[in-house]
């Protein structure tokens, strides 16, 4: 998901929990007064942040190499926004109002506490280092998506580097691919500690640590706590990680006729950063590249509108198809474009927007799955009571929660049966079709709440000098990865940075850890209470009741607390229990695969 600009979604205070009867009585023209204040802020928000998603659009979906006109209109359209939204009187307002806090309703109270953080981030006291901020962002933004890849001498995009990393099976060519790759890190290194410094200054002015800290406090949580929070998700999946890391190990030195290494060398993996192993394995019955060979890529959106619709959502609006970037471009086009999957939000309203590059694989069935997830979670929360302020996740994590749900459930075989994309009779190797699973979610916690979560702490709140960026990254992908560079990788390189969201997506990247472990949660709720299917085995298509408990979570936006909203839709509160119980029938699977081989990685962390 494109997280666009700064709009929170939950917030800098912690709210009391007494009681209503407890409260004083509301004074009625004091709530009379916020909430003009509030009309009036959202009227001039709302235009400012669709003028700022335009250019940013424009900017994402034609990048002409030498043309400054995009990088101008960019700057042009989030100085406005952050001179609006960082505004000294503004702030002085919002603080004065908040000092009154018991006295107001609690959405009013959580629309200030939004306009408060919002203003962090653009504080008018530095407007000048805020100005410096965005240019720094818009050219870092265009030497990441303006990059022309190469391998041995010709440009290549990274889907096909991509293609090459799942699957060949010859390791020089997975090696020039996967060093192509990063190649693009040596001209963000400069730009990365530039952004690092300028986002900790910014942030600073209105009281923050560091940007981190800031990121983090979106989820009323500080940085100790989330790290605690991460760090536990790690170890909760980590007996599991390490049987997966053993046997990955022994059956990519068998592939590639090499000796067993004790960490593996990252070249060898099927994804660029190892966040995904899945591609390692195949199960037999389930060829959907195979069966969606022949599909149009536009067939590919419509059978994600249609589940959708299925469920009981509402038709995407035409616009949605008339404004959206979905498919590629052509090979002699004469400017490129972002082809990370994303989802916009254009206007608060009812401009919504996809932009990715679909082709007819498997992988983008999933993906478009994922993306409406976040188009139609948009279209539940805009609603008369939903403020423009307010349209955003209960917490970020949310958000990329319901998308990741909605495309694993897509690839469940009931709902791949259904679509006429797998055979009734076809027989599944259960085992296998786990194993791949795990080696997709299990996989992917290490990376996201160890690797990610660690390095941009280590980035912004401890001030990681430039010269240790390269080593710290492999450091903690040894520790929490196992993974290791294919030969030694000095700080000439910066491959943190050929990660999008370390320079555009800073210091949120737990959002996605959060969200694998709030998929599970949500899936294991609606498979056993509502579908009252093995969660392994689901098929929500038609299925009204499950479009009933998803609005339910949608549809408020971020008017509640996140965890109010788990407690009451789930009935407990974050928790990776129910991912271990998914995946708890591999481990003995994996144990005496093992058996008998070495571990590498340590017991415990």
């Amino acid at each position: 998901m494109k997280k666009l600009i700064l709009l929170s979604a939950t917030f800098l205070l912690v709210f009391s929990c007494k009681k209503e009867a407890e409260k004083p009585v509301a004074n009625d023209a004091l709530k009379t007064d916020v909430q003009a204040f509030l009309d009036d802020y959202s009227t001039s928000f709302t235009k400012l942040y669709y003028d700022s998603a335009q250019a940013e659009w424009d900017a994402n979906t034609k990048i002409i190499a030498g043309d400054t006109t995009n990088a101008y209109n960019v700057q042009k359209a989030n100085e406005a926004y952050a001179k609006f939204t960082g505004s000294t009187d503004v702030i002085k307002k919002t603080r004065t109002f908040l000092e009154q806090e018991s006295e107001l309703d609690i959405v009013q109270v959580r629309q200030l506490n939004t306009i408060l953080y919002a203003a962090a981030n653009n504080p008018e006291t530095v407007s000048e280092l805020v100005k410096e901020r965005i240019t720094a962002e818009n050219a870092q933004n265009e030497t990441l998506f303006g990059y022309d890849f190469k391998v041995n001498g010709t440009s290549v995009t990274t889907g096909d580097i991509d293609k090459v990393l799942r699957e060949s099976n010859d390791e020089a060519e997975r090696l020039a691919n996967w060093t192509a790759s990063k190649e693009v890190g040596k001209g963000l290194k400069d730009g990365l500690e530039n952004l690092r410094n300028l986002r900790n200054e910014t942030v600073g002015a209105l009281g923050y640590d560091d940007y981190f800290t800031y990121q983090v406090s979106n989820y009323g949580m500080s940085r100790k706590e989330m790290r605690d929070e991460m760090n536990k998700m790690v170890k909760e999946v980590w007996p599991l990680y390490r049987e997966l890391h053993t046997w990955a190990r022994y059956e990519l030195a068998k592939k590639y006729n090499a000796d067993v290494p004790e960490y593996i060398p990252a070249h060898w993996l099927p994804n660029r950063w190892g966040q995904d192993w899945s591609a390692l394995v195949s199960v037999e019955g389930l060829d959907i590249d195979g069966a969606l060979a022949d599909k149009d890529p536009e067939w590919i959106v419509k059978e994600g509108e249609n589940f959708y619709k299925s469920i009981g959502f509402d038709a995407l609006p035409a616009s949605f198809y008339e404004k959206s970037s979905m498919y590629p471009l052509a090979a002699d086009a004469p400017y490129k474009k972002n082809n990370h999957a994303s989802a916009w939000h254009m206007n608060l309203e009812n401009d919504l927007r996809c932009l990715m590059s679909i082709e007819p694989t498997a992988d983008y069935y999933e993906t478009i799955h994922h993306e409406l997830g976040h188009i139609y979670y948009y279209q539940a929360y805009t609603n008369p009571n939903v403020p423009p302020l307010l349209r955003e996740g209960a917490n970020r994590g949310y958000h990329e929660a319901i998308g990741s749900l909605l495309g694993f459930a897509a690839m469940q075989k009931p709902f791949l049966e259904g679509k006429g994309l797998v055979s009734s009779d076809t027989q599944i190797d259960e085992t296998q079709n786990l194993l791949k699973e795990a080696l997709s979610n299990i996989i992917f916690l290490p990376f996201s709440a160890g690797v990610m979560t660690e390095f941009e702490n280590a980035l912004y709140a401890e001030n990681l000098p430039k010269d240790k960026f390269n080593e710290k990254w492999w450091e903690l992908a040894k520790k929490y990865q196992g993974m290791v560079p294919p030969s030694e990788r000095g700080e000439e390189f910066c491959d943190a940075a050929s990660k999008t969201h370390i320079n555009n997506d800073a210091a949120q990247y737990y959002d996605y850890a959060v969200s694998y472990i709030l998929l599970f949660q949500f899936h294991d709720h609606i498979a056993k209470n509502i579908l009252k299917q093995d969660p392994h085995a689901t098929n929500y298509y038609g299925s009204k009741e499950v479009g009933t408990f998803l609005r339910g979570i949608l549809e408020t936006g971020a008017n509640n607390d996140w965890r109010d909203v788990l407690q009451e839709s789930v009935g407990t509160g974050m928790s990776a229990k129910p991912m271990l119980e998914y995946f708890n029938p591999l481990m003995n699977y994996l144990k005496e695969q093992n058996k008998g081989r070495n571990y590498t990685l340590p017991e415990s962390l």
